[in-house]
């Protein structure tokens, strides 16, 4: 399992988002506070806050090319 720090700002990069995590076989979940969504659920994702950073499970250690798929997400 790898976890990263994320943040997701405006509608369409919930949909780019959305479309980058659909592509890998593995289950993604974001966790915001006591929630943890399917991070394929472009409705679960718009039921968060997303002014806040979101903590990303990847249910995965083989996940390098994702990650760098999704680079402009992640927080530091």
């Amino acid at each position: 399992m790898t976890n990263a720090k994320i943040r997701i700002n405006a509608i369409d990069d919930v949909k780019n988002f959305v479309a980058l995590v659909t592509r890998v076989d593995y289950d993604v979940d974001i966790i915001s506070g006591r929630y943890a969504i399917d991070a394929k659920s472009i409705m679960g994702i718009f039921s968060l806050d997303l002014s806040k950073d979101l903590e990303l499970r990847i249910h995965s250690d083989d996940c390098g090319d994702f990650l760098d798929e999704i680079k402009d997400y992640i927080v530091d």
